[in-house]
Order: structure tokens, then sequence, then C-alpha cells
């Protein structure tokens, strides 16, 4: 601060001694510490200040917290999903499914571990013939086949036990169980088909698997 700048030598180290800091140095050193000592003092009444207010906001919460503060403004900021009616003999083909799945290697390409690129695409058999995978050999990745198919009952649901149900227009709903069949929204619906897909599977209880997040305007509100 300028204000130590205009002080004498003795005046800075009457200072010091008040705030019980060393007086030794030269009179940029002194006025230095005093400036640190000012700047570590703005800030501890900062952190007391936020201090304050924290506990006053508690205390303002938890006078709140026997009211109806969340009635109104809370209703609808939470909506439980739709789970599917299922008897036992499902429930327990899903759980021979889940079972399955944990058992399952995982697939993949030839030479994945040789090139980033493979690593990242998807499965494809192996063709050549004198490839070590095809001819399955025991240090190379196995290979899809026949016997790691999953039970037959289950095959195809959605893990939640829905049946996924394609759609593109609002009319394709009519006629969905909502305790069986779940929506899945094609993938090039626009966002106004789609809104009016999400308004009309709310009406009748549906439960849309991909339910997008988007800004409604003008006459899609």
């Amino acid at each position: 601060m300028a204000e130590y700048e205009s002080l004498t030598v003795a005046e800075l180290k009457d200072l010091l001694r008040e705030r019980n800091l060393p007086v030794s140095g030269k009179k940029a050193e002194l006025v230095a510490r005093l400036q640190e000592n000012d700047s570590s003092d703005v800030v501890e009444e900062v952190v007391e200040e936020v201090e304050d207010i924290e506990e006053d906001f508690e205390e303002e919460f938890e006078d709140d917290a026997d009211d109806d503060f969340f009635d109104d403004e809370w209703d609808d900021f939470h909506v439980a999903r739709q789970k599917p009616v299922l008897n036992d003999s499902i429930t327990a083909d899903i759980a021979v499914l889940n079972s399955q799945k944990k058992k399952q290697p995982a697939f993949r390409r030839q030479e994945w571990f040789r090139y980033r690129r493979l690593s990242k695409t998807g499965w494809r058999k192996p063709k050549g013939l004198q490839s070590s995978q095809r001819v399955n050999k025991k240090y190379r990745s196995p290979m899809a086949r026949v016997g790691y198919r999953k039970i037959a009952s289950v095959r195809g649901l959605h893990p939640s036990g829905f049946e996924e149900v394609m759609v593109h227009k609002p009319t394709d709903l009519d006629g969905i169980d909502p305790e069986r069949q779940a929506v899945r929204i094609g993938a090039r619906v626009g966002n106004r088909k789609r809104a009016q897909i999400h308004d009309r599977a709310d009406d009748l209880g549906l439960r849309v698997l991909n339910r997008r997040r988007f800004q409604r305007k003008g006459d899609m509100q």
C-alpha cells in the first residue's frame, strides 16, 4: 500500500511490533511484511463471512425442513421409471441371462492388439487360411460361436425386462402394452415429432427407453 511507503522506518517498526511481527530488515522488507499481513487478514475475514453465511443457511434449511418447502417446487423433480410386469418364470430366466452374460468372454477382432483402429471396431469373423484365431489357438481371443448363445425365452429383451418396440411417429404407439413393452424412438426422428411421441407416451403410460432432452420452442411447447 502507498500509505506504508510514506511512513518512516521507526513508524513501520512500531506497526510491526503491534502485530507481533519481526522488525529486522530494510524499509522495503518491512513494507512487504505489513502488506502480506494485511492480505492474510483479508482472507481470514472472507473465510469468516463465508462460514457465517453457511451457518445461517443451515439454520434456515433446518427451520424449513418440517414445512411444505418442497411441496410445490419439487413435486415433479423425480419420476420413477416404469417397470415391466413379469411372472416368476421370466424373472428367473432374466437371472440366468445375466449370469450367462457375465461368463461370456470379450469377442475381439483379429489383430486387435496390434492396430488401434481394430481394437475400436466390432467383431469380425477371421477369414485367413493360416489365421491363428480361426483355427482356435489358445493364445488368441475366442471366436463368437453357437455355444455362447443366450437363453431363448428372454433373448432380445431390454435389460429391464421390457420388449422393445421401434416407433417413428405418434400413431405407432397405438396397441403397445405398457406392462410388457417399451418404446424406442428411431434415430432419424426429428425433435418436433419426438416431442409428440414423448407427450403421447406419457399419456399412455409407456416408457421411452431412449428419451432425449431437448429445448422445446414455438409450437413444440
